[in-house]
């Protein structure tokens, strides 16, 4: 899956270094630790099913998504998140390690991520990550910008 990550983002004009780490970072709180950096620079790609179809919403580590605004942005009558056997149909990935890109699906990139130089994105699995610049991910990923938390 890792390879599968470096790929798209090579595709996408992204220079990124996939970086595998001993410990797990399936969580905000063990992706932080493990890489030295805010909850807030964690960004989390969840997948939500919006009138039965599949999103990526990447939300800042510090908050959840409030599926009202998601909704709202989505011009949806409902959403909610996916259960683990959506999330790798949908995707390919395993939740806890779905990357922001490289499964095709639309993307909501929550605003508060922008504020950040740097954010650190799941590499394909729950022990992999890597850093990137939110404005070019969402540049790269054609994402909606929405407050979603």
């Amino acid at each position: 899956m890792r390879e599968r990550v470096k790929t798209t983002a090579r595709e996408l004009g992204l220079d990124v270094s996939v970086k595998t780490l001993d410990a797990p970072t399936r969580t905000v709180q063990e992706a932080a630790l493990a890489v030295g950096c805010e909850d807030a620079q964690i960004a989390k790609s969840i997948v939500f099913i919006a009138d039965g179809d599949p999103v990526v919403v990447v939300t800042s580590g510090q908050h959840r998504v409030d599926v009202n605004k998601l909704c709202d942005v989505l011009d949806c009558a409902e959403s909610r998140p996916a259960t683990p056997n959506e999330v790798r149909a949908a995707t390919g990935f395993a939740v806890g390690g779905v990357p922001p890109f490289g499964h095709g699906l639309p993307v909501v990139f929550d605003a508060t991520l922008l504020e950040h130089q740097c954010v650190w994105a799941a590499g394909g699995d729950g022990n992999s990550l890597f850093q990137a610049d939110p404005k070019r991910l969402v540049e790269c990923t054609s994402a909606t910008v929405a407050v979603v938390a």
